[in-house]
C-alpha cells in the first residue's frame, strides 16, 4: 500500500506539471515553483498548530490568486495542488475516455471512492450514497421522511441554513404538520442549547422530525449534536444532522455525531472538486427515508434509491479520494488545530475591543475555524452589508455577510490553511478601526 510520503512525492510531480494556469507565476510565463516536502512533524495537535514553518510548507500546496486577504474559505475548499492535478487528469480522461470510460470503468471507480470515503467517516459503505453537496442529500433526507402525517409538527432554528428549513416548511405543508421554529441564543453555549432543545422537546408532544445543524453555517458555533440526537430519540423524535461544514474542518468520524440520517459536503473542509457531498443513512433506519421519485433503478434495499442525481461529474467522484490522501497526509487533528488556532488569535483580540460583538462561545468544543461577528447596534442587513463592503475595499479583507438569525445580521470569518496569523491580526486592526468609526 502506498505510503504517505509515495503520495506527496507522485502527486508533487503531477502537481509541478498540471498545476492551475491562474497562478501569477504561470500568469508571467514562468513554472511554479517545486512543491517542498511536507514533513509532517509530530507532537500534541495544539503544538503543532503554531508550528509557522511547516503550515508554510503545506500553505506552498495551495496556488492562492486573490487581490485581497481571503478570509472566506467557508463556501468551499480550494484544492491542494495534488487534488488539482489529479482533477485535471481525469478531466482530460473523461473527455478522451468519453462513454467507454462512463459504461465500463466509472461504475467500479465509484465504488471504490465510496469505501473510500466510508473509512474516513467510520461507517459501511453502503450506507453513503454521493450527492452534489450538502444541500442535495439533506432534501431528499428531509423530503423522503416518511414519519411525519397531519397534526404533528416538525423543528428547526433559526441558525439552520436557510435551504433546510424550507425544505422543512415544504414537507410540513404537503403533510399537513406544522413547523415550530427555535431561535438559538447568543454567544451559543453548551447550557444554553441543551435548554432550548429540551424545552421545545416538551412542549411539542407531536413533534416528529427536527433539523439539528452540527457546526452552523452563520456563525460558526458547534452544538452537540451526538447528545441532542439522543435527547430526541428518547421524546419519540428523529433528528435529521446537517454536517455541510463539520467532517474535515473538525477531527470526526459519523459516530461523533451519533445520527441516523446525515448530510455532509466533501468539497469544503477536504477540498474536493466542487460539486462533491454525500448523504448518510444508517442501515437500520434505510425504510424510514422514501425512495427519491419513486426511484427503481436501484433496489429499494439500496441507498442508492433514496437519491438520484443522474448524470454525475465523473471527475469531480474520481478526484474524491485524492483529496482525502491529501486530508489525511496533512494530518486531520493538525489541520482542525490550526483552523482553531487562526480563530482563537483574531477573536481573543476582537473580543477586547468595545462595539464588537462575537456570536459563539469559545470552548474546545464550542466552534472550529468558522466565528461570526456584528458590530454592537448594527445587526441590520445595510449596515452588516456597508462593514462588510469596507473591510474589503479599506483593508483589503473579504469576509461574507450572513442573515436569518433572530438577533440580526453577521458577518462570518472563515480563516482556511492557506491563511496565516498576520491575516488574523490585519482583521483585529481594522476591527478596531470600524468599532471606533
Amino acid at each position: 500500500m502506498p505510503t504517505r510520503r509515495d503520495f506527496l512525492r507522485t502527486s508533487t510531480a503531477a502537481a509541478i506539471t498540471l498545476a492551475a494556469p491562474a497562478t501569477p507565476a504561470v500568469a508571467q510565463g514562468r513554472e511554479p515553483d517545486p512543491l517542498p516536502p511536507l514533513d509532517r512533524p509530530t507532537g500534541a495537535p495544539v503544538a503543532v498548530a503554531r508550528d509557522e514553518a511547516y503550515w508554510g510548507r503545506v500553505r506552498a500546496y495551495y496556488r492562492a490568486d486573490v487581490p485581497a486577504t481571503n478570509l472566506e474559505g467557508g463556501y468551499f475548499g480550494m484544492m491542494a495542488a495534488p487534488v488539482l492535478a489529479a482533477f485535471h487528469a481525469h478531466v482530460d480522461r473523461v473527455n478522451t475516455q468519453n462513454s467507454w470510460l462512463a459504461r465500463r470503468d466509472y461504475p467500479a471507480a465509484t465504488v471504490a471512492a465510496r469505501a473510500r470515503v466510508a473509512r474516513t467517516l467510520g461507517c459501511k459503505p453502503t450506507e453513503l450514497a454521493f450527492a452534489r453537496g450538502a444541500t442535495e442529500a439533506l432534501q431528499c433526507l428531509i423530503g423522503g421522511y416518511r414519519h411525519v402525517g397531519a397534526g404533528d409538527a416538525v423543528l428547526w432554528a433559526d441558525t439552520d441554513y436557510n435551504a433546510m428549513q424550507w425544505a422543512m416548511n415544504a414537507l410540513a405543508e404537503r403533510r399537513g404538520a406544522r413547523v415550530v421554529r427555535l431561535v438559538m441564543p447568543e454567544p451559543l453555549t453548551r447550557d444554553a442549547v441543551f435548554a432550548t432543545y429540551e424545552r421545545a422537546f416538551r412542549e411539542t408532544p407531536r413533534a416528529r422530525l427536527v433539523l439539528l445543524t452540527h457546526l452552523n453555517n452563520k456563525h460558526g458555533g458547534i452544538v452537540p449534536v451526538k447528545e441532542l440526537v439522543a435527547m430526541a430519540r428518547a421524546h419519540g423524535i428523529d433528528a435529521i444532522v446537517d454536517a455541510a461544514h463539520s467532517f474535515g474542518q473538525c477531527d470526526l468520524t459519523l459516530a461523533d455525531l451519533g445520527a441516523d440520517f446525515v448530510g455532509a459536503n466533501l468539497h469544503k473542509w477536504f477540498g474536493a472538486p466542487v460539486g462533491a457531498g454525500m448523504l448518510y443513512i444508517r442501515e437500520s433506519r434505510l425504510d424510514a427515508i422514501e425512495r427519491h421519485f419513486a426511484d427503481e433503478a436501484a433496489p429499494i434495499t439500496s441507498i442508492e434509491s433514496r437519491i438520484h442525481t443522474g448524470t454525475t461529474s465523473f471527475a469531480t467522484v474520481l478526484t474524491v479520494p485524492a483529496a482525502l490522501d491529501f486530508h489525511d497526509a496533512v494530518g486531520p487533528a493538525y489541520k482542525a488545530a490550526r483552523v482553531r488556532y487562526l480563530r482563537d488569535r483574531w477573536v481573543t483580540a476582537a473580543r477586547r475591543i468595545r462595539g464588537v460583538d462575537i456570536l459563539t462561545a469559545d470552548g474546545p468544543d464550542d466552534v472550529a475555524a468558522i466565528t461570526s461577528f456584528r458590530l454592537h447596534g448594527r445587526g441590520d442587513r445595510a449596515s452588516t452589508q456597508a462593514v462588510q463592503a469596507t473591510l474589503l475595499q479599506d483593508h483589503g479583507i473579504f469576509t461574507q455577510h450572513r442573515t436569518g438569525l433572530a438577533n440580526g445580521d453577521c458577518l462570518r470569518v472563515t480563516p482556511a490553511l492557506y491563511n496565516t496569523p498576520a491575516d488574523a491580526d490585519r482583521l483585529v486592526e481594522a476591527l478596531a478601526t470600524l468599532a471606533s468609526a
